[in-house]
């Protein structure tokens, strides 16, 4: 079953419980439309879970490309996904950015504060997820990673000063249950839901988004 954290979203996507990662990426392609790609895995070695690209310093064990022509690899067919998965059952799902979506990603602090905010401020969401390295991703309409840095600035803020970081063309975000080595799995903080199914634009959610982040320095 997906994980996510309790009382974010109400409203589910049916799924089945012990649904797979080969089943989630299916429905991702199919339900969502979102390409996706098989990343790198966990393999257990010396009773440890080490990520499958053999580096043991490796950042993101687990949840990241596994090869570099990963952006031709990505698919949006549910079938072509099906297809890769079952060669790789324990693959992570990765979503590349820059295509249906970009992400805005924030620490996990400002991001419940900026969730907060919205609620108050009546903002219609995205699906948002919480990384086990403790970090957000707010998904927007692609086209945000060119737009975000001169909209901070409008605002008052340096970027520089903000941890915030847009994910566009070129990057990617780790979707639910893929886990990151031993710290967990990344989670909804906002799950995909028919009410969420288009997505804002980055100028609708970069004040709150600014602001919280400019709180948690």
């Amino acid at each position: 079953m997906e994980e996510t954290i309790a009382g974010a979203e109400a409203t589910q996507i049916p799924k089945q419980r012990g649904e797979s990662l080969l089943e989630t990426a299916v429905r991702y392609a199919e339900e969502r439309h979102w390409d996706v790609f098989p990343g790198t895995w966990l393999e257990p070695v010396e009773g440890l879970q080490r990520c499958s690209c053999g580096d043991g310093a490796c950042a993101a064990p687990g949840a990241h490309p596994a090869r570099p022509d990963w952006a031709t690899q990505a698919t949006g067919s549910a079938t072509v996904a099906r297809r890769m998965w079952q060669k790789q059952p324990t693959a992570s799902i990765l979503l590349p950015t820059g295509r249906t979506f970009d992400a805005i990603s924030v620490p996990e602090t400002a991001g419940f504060l900026a969730l907060a905010r919205m609620e108050r401020m009546e903002l219609t969401l995205g699906p948002v997820t919480l990384t086990p390295d403790r970090r957000m991703q707010f998904f927007v309409l692609p086209g945000a990673s060119a737009k975000v840095p001169d909209m901070v600035r409008k605002l008052g803020w340096s970027l520089g000063a903000l941890d915030l970081l847009t994910l566009g063309e070129g990057m990617w975000v780790a979707a639910p249950p893929t886990r990151f080595g031993s710290r967990g799995a990344v989670q909804w903080a906002c799950r995909p839901t028919a009410a969420n199914r288009w997505l804002p634009d980055a100028e609708e959610l970069i004040s709150p988004l600014a602001y919280a982040c400019g709180r948690d320095r």
